[in-house]
């Protein structure tokens, strides 16, 4: 996969994408591990049972560090499923002791295994709000992407959710990601998710709040698949052709910072998996080794550059897709 990432990095790089920079940063989004107990088709961190890269406690606490002296209101919890840090419990309850929004990009299955017993309860004790992968509301279509028997479990932990009052109460969200399952990009959010609501309603009684639909990027996993079927050329084109400039003012990569599971900061998750560096304008921070969460501690981070590559037409192309789904819905 190393060499698939640097072919595509290669490829990405030579890019006429417009230039960004930061607005005020609001949000970290942490990467706490590859450690997962899935491994989706679409997923760009190739997650999997077999990862070991978990951040640890040392780093945790450099988060909280940051989202203390930063003032930042929204942390933003990804992996691999977070949830299989063992530290997750102990950066959610003092993450939310400072008052910080805590978002957990949950899978969904990890809710039901053995080890995990008691995580939906946590996650509703602490007013957490969940973000579920859910790319289809059919068997079929979610089976291609994350493995047959994934569908299933999904929807009995869905039902497990609303039981705590997750989709009901006010104080627990649960949104739901829409990802396509080929090359192509998603079809109108705000239909998809009336579909998703009366199906998901009418067959198994599940509500939820939103749904986001996400573009898939072509880097990592997806990126590996669309260069074996001969299709990477295709779908660049496609996200190209379909650029939106209304959506440069609103991309997430404006108000988030991301971490991976070392503690190194990157413009974005797309790039971190890529690898390409955060560049800071400053003369005090070593140029031989990565960006930091310590070096941004005493750093003003408002109207840095933003590292592009082609793959951020992945997040202008159309309706637009960030973490939070379509972009100005």
């Amino acid at each position: 996969m190393r060499d698939t990432t640097t072919l595509l990095l290669n490829t990405l790089s030579d890019t006429d994408f417009p230039p960004l920079h930061r607005a005020t940063l609001t949000t970290l989004q942490v990467n706490l591990g590859y450690l997962c107990n899935l491994s989706c088709t679409h997923c760009h961190v190739n997650a999997g049972p077999s990862r070991t890269e978990l951040m640890d406690l040392a780093t945790i606490n450099l988060v909280l560090d940051v989202l203390r002296e930063k003032k930042l209101t929204t942390l933003d919890l990804t992996g691999g499923a977070p949830e299989m840090n063992p530290h997750f419990r102990y950066l959610v309850t003092e993450a939310r002791k400072l008052g910080v929004e805590v978002i957990d990009r949950c899978n969904l299955t990890v809710l039901l295994e053995p080890d995990y017993n008691g995580l939906a309860q946590f996650l509703a004790d602490q007013q957490v709000t969940i973000v579920a992968s859910l790319p289809c509301y059919t068997e079929k279509n979610v089976a291609e992407q994350r493995g047959k028997g994934v569908f299933k479990q999904s929807i009995e932990a869905l039902k497990v959710l609303n039981k705590l009052g997750y989709g009901h109460d006010e104080s627990l969200p649960l949104n739901l990601v829409y990802n396509p399952n080929g090359a192509f990009l998603p079809p109108n959010q705000q239909q998809l998710e009336t579909e998703y609501k009366v199906r998901l309603g009418k067959d198994f009684g599940i509500t939820f709040n939103q749904l986001y639909a996400i573009t898939n990027m072509p880097i990592s996993r997806f990126g590996a698949v669309l260069l074996a079927n001969g299709e990477y050329e295709n779908y660049m084109r496609l996200l190209k052709e379909n650029f939106s400039d209304q959506n440069l003012n609103t991309v997430m990569c404006l108000n988030m910072l991301s971490v991976d599971w070392q503690g190194n900061i990157y413009d974005c998750d797309f790039n971190q998996m890529l690898n390409i560096p955060m560049q800071l304008d400053t003369r005090h921070i070593a140029s031989d080794r990565p960006r930091h969460l310590r070096d941004i501690l005493a750093l003003d981070l408002l109207k840095q550059p933003i590292v592009t590559a082609d793959h951020c037409y992945g997040c202008t192309a159309g309706q637009g897709s960030s973490c939070g789904g379509a972009l100005g819905v």
